[in-house]
């Protein structure tokens, strides 16, 4: 639905603006920052002349969305605000930072544990930590652990014998709960190593981390469980698997020939990233947004790292049959923006800046996916949305922008900017409970944005693996220092959130686009959200709402065989939506701003909440659904707004055996 724009107003607001009771003629002693944003070239021309003439620096040229970014004192503000030029102020320039959803929220008390057990002289080692500002106790330990280990011999903390409560029997000490006899503190800031030792020597292959079960409790609400953990960390990343992409390396397609930019905190410099997987450099640009310098993007957060090497890192997969890597695109060619700074701060200056030099640098470097892994809290209609403007332009220029959906989840109209923007590919989190053999046990958790939009748009577009993602970060990067519980032994940093999500589908974009370059954006999104896997109860119904899982699941498989063009942004005109003459409204229904819906919602989705973890009615994708009904006894819906599964399975089957026999 479209509806015409009413023109910029000038939003100024100088009772914030530090206002001192100084004259026009009397310098002001203290500065501040604003952008200033015009409705045409020839304005934004203007500004730039007005803000020198009155001696002002321009910090920021955006001719992208025609606006300066200015840093001025209170009299100066006051010279020019009446400039005709000026169709908007902006003096609040913070956006949201990426900042990571950890695996699992810190205990009020300060309470971490390590997300793997280490193994080393026979025993297994469990490390804790206090982050909080006071010394805690441990009050009592749980543990199980295999019945091959035989009996608990001892608990080491800190290398010292952790002496029990006398009146524990043998099989209490291995199987139930144990009480120190002598008090163990973690003082505060501080981290101890808890070790097990039993019987038998502890072997990572013979019992792998998820046959133990480890809870330490500190308080009544303090207290840190093991997670079960993959089988091997040092083998593979996982999310190149459970994505299809594993496959597609094993047949050639890497990602090579697709520039990748990735806007975010920078980038660390290390060969499983820079070089491609012949050993060949592959980062082909870096700029700073902040300090507005090219050749350089030195990473302080660790964020960006991270995110690049889920869609880039080029160490090779130790799987069966081998042929896969640890990235998702490993072979793509690199373009590093900073835009965030150490503590994952940004502003909006500074990002549009970045966005800015993207779009200049598109062609000479043949920028053809843009990851933007933040989610700012939306302050505009997405038209108003200065960011939102600047990635406007990109799309229309060929870029395929990917962004998160963002970590505010699980509450409605939870969606950041620039993910409430139709014009990208916003991406929602799935975690696959430390499984990689079975869908049946993903969900979507919790930190997920939901949509809908304030402009009724079905956010997010799509899925994808999200939970427990594990990557590169350099030592010493805020993160890496601040969540030492989320580092691995291979070296690897595990994160969780949409960031994560937004990486694995910028990388399964590069290399849509290398089978197919002729592909735009628009076609890019089609492919990629008409082939997506929903989640489907066993009565035929949605598992999650559009507005929780968008479209479905992401396979890049599905994409490839069955992924459709011309549904991207259909019935839309970013051309009019830039030049600020109409706006498009999506489908919900925002009648009740707290239970938005859309038509005929109730028909295909109950609105009940799905299960965590492993589900017996929940599968993803039409095949899956229709499969398992066909080796069950469910009952065939009888509503005829129901999709018909088993219709849609077989077109798709007969689609993919014409493809067979086409071969």
């Amino acid at each position: 639905m479209a509806h015409h724009l009413i023109p910029l107003c000038l939003l100024l607001s100088l009772t914030l603006l530090h206002s001192h009771g100084t004259t026009a003629d009397t310098a002001d002693p203290e500065t501040f920052r604003v952008m200033l944003q015009a409705d045409s070239e020839d304005a934004y021309r203007q500004i730039i002349r007005e803000v020198e003439a009155v001696n002002a620096e321009v910090s920021h040229r955006l001719p992208i969305i025609n606006a300066v970014g200015a840093r001025v004192s209170v009299s100066q503000l006051k010279s020019i605000t009446d400039s005709p030029a000026i169709a908007r102020l902006i003096d609040d320039l913070d956006t949201a930072s990426p900042e990571p959803e950890p695996p699992e929220e810190l205990n009020a008390c300060g309470a971490a544990a390590s997300l793997e057990l280490r193994y080393r002289e026979s025993a297994a080692h469990w490390q804790l930590y206090n982050k909080g500002d006071n010394d805690i106790q441990l009050l009592d330990l749980s543990v199980t652990a295999p019945d091959a280990l035989g009996d608990l011999v001892s608990i080491l903390w800190s290398g010292e014998p952790m002496p029990l409560q006398e009146n524990t029997s043998a099989e209490d000490v291995r199987r139930n709960t144990l009480v120190p006899a002598v008090p163990q503190r973690i003082a505060r800031q501080d981290n101890i190593e808890l070790s097990l030792v039993f019987d038998s020597p502890v072997d990572a292959v013979a019992h792998p981390q998820r046959d133990f079960t480890l809870e330490a409790r500190f308080g009544e609400d303090c207290s840190v469980e093991l997670i079960p953990g993959y089988a091997d960390n040092s083998a593979d990343t996982y999310y190149p698997t459970v994505t299809g992409a594993d496959l597609l390396h094993r047949h050639g397609i890497t990602g090579e020939g697709v520039t990748v930019a990735v806007l975010d905190s920078g980038l660390w410099e290390t060969e499983r990233i820079t070089r491609n997987t012949r050993g060949s450099m592959r980062v082909l640009a870096r700029y700073d947004a902040v300090t507005d310098r090219a050749g350089q993007s030195f990473d302080e957060s660790g964020h960006g790292t991270h995110m690049t090497s889920i869609i880039a890192q080029s160490g090779e997969a130790k799987t069966a049959g081998g042929g896969s890597f640890r990235g998702i695109a490993p072979d793509v060619g690199l373009i590093s923006v900073k835009a965030f700074e150490a503590n994952g701060q940004g502003d909006f200056l500074n990002i549009i800046r970045g966005l800015q030099w993207v779009l200049d640098n598109r062609d000479q470097y043949d920028i053809r996916v843009l990851n933007l892994s933040f989610a700012a809290r939306p302050r505009w209609p997405y038209w108003l949305d200065p960011i939102n403007q600047a990635v406007m332009r990109l799309w229309q220029a060929g870029v395929v922008v990917v962004a998160a959906a963002g970590n505010e989840g699980p509450g409605s109209m939870t969606v950041g900017s620039p993910g409430n923007l139709p014009y990208v590919i916003t991406v929602g989190s799935v975690t696959d409970s430390w499984t990689t053999d079975t869908e049946n046990d993903d969900y979507i958790p919790d930190f997920s944005s939901r949509g809908p939009t304030p402009s009724g748009h079905i956010k997010p577009d799509i899925v994808a693996p999200g939970g427990h993602m594990s990557g590169l970060t350099r030592p010493g990067s805020t993160l890496h220092t601040e969540f030492p519980e989320y580092r691995l032994s291979t070296g690897d940093f595990v994160m969780t959130g949409t960031s994560q999500s937004t990486a694995v589908v910028s990388g399964l974009v590069a290399l849509l686009l290398q089978l197919d370059a002729t592909l735009s954006p628009d076609d890019v999104k089609c492919m990629i959200t008409s082939s997506a896997n929903p989640a489907i109860n066993a009565d035929g119904k949605l598992s999650y709402s559009p507005f929780q899982q968008g479209s479905g699941y992401v396979n890049i498989h599905r994409a490839i065989t069955l992924g459709d063009t011309g549904c991207g942004n259909a019935g839309m005109d970013i051309g009019k939506d830039i030049a600020r003459v109409d706006f498009f409204h999506g489908p919900a229904i925002l009648e009740d701003i707290e239970n938005p819906t859309l038509p005929d919602l109730e028909m295909i989705y109950d609105g009940s909440a799905p299960e965590k973890g492993l589900s017996e009615n929940r599968r993803w994708g039409v095949k899956a659904h229709v499969e398992r009904l066909e080796s069950s006894r469910h009952e065939k819906p009888t509503n005829s707004l129901m999709p018909d599964w088993k219709r849609i399975y077989q077109i798709e089957k007969s689609t993919i055996e014409q493809l067979r026999y086409r071969d």
